[in-house]
């Protein structure tokens, strides 16, 4: 068996949740600030960075912690239960730096990472769903185009990008300078404020071939097992994280709303109803991340063994972070029903219900996604298999 069929453990996962709780208070009391700034605060991002959550999503053979896929949900989950925004920051970070450095070759990766170890590597941000424009020259090509939602741009040093090959069609993924594309600083929405997931643009850059890959691949250039699932089922691990953090910190701020209201004049939360509900909510949410636990178990059983997922299994990922994402939202509903004005004015409440209501946004969390899923899983299309986002025969 390779290197690259064993599904690496890591040692550090308990240390790193103990470094997360550790800054939890810290992460809280910045939230609003960054709230304000479109950006985690500099202490914030600092001491994230240095707890090494992007490393946990870095190959080990070059120096990363190389999570297992429970292991990075966990983390997503227990820092986003601190700030909705800070985990999509550094979820969004650790899954393009980590698939940067799982799927580019030894040149790219000798520039990119010279020592992660040591804190000396790249950090990536940009978008994978909208395809540039990328022209063959010799031995690379000149890219334009658009691109959104560049989450965690503001601590990023690369882009990460999505281009299709002129000529062939095929898509394939870059890695370029933050330096060689102009920002657009027009991140003014809702929800997530502080993950600065501005747009980007740019204009015949020269990339090298060395520096891009191909968009599907499951084969990765470094690391093991956990990368052997493709750019998009790497996503759907984090995000599935992020939705359980999100969900369990709204329930508990709930149960805290309530001690407080109850046994004042006709408080809400001192009835059946809500109890019942609240009970419901917590069933949900339970439920979910039990499901998740034991699809995630399963298929790290598969890639442990050496196998590649099966079409079944990557729809289940699919399927599973679409069901714990508006499981989430509908705990998010319960929340904002019961925590009456609270759930309006400035406060962990509010700012989390506004992150929640954008996060379901995600394309990967789409209906078009769960549809498929439904295409597969009720035998209308077989033969199918999942090509980034579609299924295709």
């Amino acid at each position: 068996m390779t290197s690259s069929a064993w599904l690496h453990i890591s040692k550090e996962f308990p240390a790193m949740l103990e470094r997360i709780d550790a800054l939890g208070e810290s992460i809280e009391a910045n939230a609003a600030a960054a709230d304000h700034l479109g950006r985690l605060t500099d202490d914030t991002a600092r001491s994230l960075l240095a707890a090494g959550i992007v490393r946990a999503g870095l190959p080990a053979n070059l120096g990363g912690y190389e999570f297992a896929p429970r292991q990075l949900i966990q983390t997503t989950e227990r820092l986003s239960y601190y700030d909705a925004s800070a985990g999509w920051t550094m979820m969004a970070l650790q899954l393009m730096t980590g698939t940067t450095a799982a799927y580019l070759g030894a040149v790219a990766a000798a520039e990119l990472f010279p020592d992660v170890a040591g804190g000396d590597h790249a950090l990536l941000s940009g978008h994978g769903t909208r395809p540039g424009r990328a022209v063959p020259v010799d031995d690379g090509y000149l890219v334009s185009g658009e691109w959104q939602f560049a989450s965690g741009m503001a601590l990023a040093t690369h882009i990460h990008s999505a281009i299709l090959v002129e000529g062939t069609g095929e898509p394939r993924i870059l890695t370029m300078p933050k330096s060689q594309v102009t920002l657009v600083d027009n991140w003014d929405v809702l929800g997530l404020r502080a993950t600065s997931s501005i747009d980007y643009h740019c204009t015949d850059v020269y990339v090298p071939q060395t520096h891009t890959y191909h968009a599907t691949t499951m084969v990765p250039a470094n690391g093991g097992a956990v990368y052997r699932i493709g750019v998009v089922n790497t996503s759907a691990i984090v995000h599935t994280g992020w939705a359980l953090g999100v969900g369990r910190r709204l329930l508990d701020e709930l149960k805290l709303y309530a001690s407080k209201k109850s046994g004042t004049f006709n408080a809400a939360v001192d009835t059946a109803q809500f109890h019942a509900e609240y009970a419901v909510a917590e069933a949900k949410l339970r439920a979910a991340r039990a499901w998740v636990m034991q699809v995630w178990q399963g298929h790290e059983e598969t890639l442990a063994a050496g196998e590649l997922l099966s079409t079944e299994q990557e729809t289940l990922i699919r399927l599973v972070l679409n069901h714990t994402t508006w499981t989430v939202h509908d705990v998010g509903q319960t929340v904002h029903r019961w925590a009456a004005t609270t759930a309006i004015r400035r406060g962990p409440i509010e700012r989390f219900l506004r992150d929640l209501g954008t996060g379901t946004q995600h394309i990967t969390s789409g209906p078009v996604i769960l549809q498929n899923c439904g295409k597969w899983l009720s035998g209308a299309q077989p033969e199918a298999h999942w090509e980034f986002l579609d299924l295709v025969e």
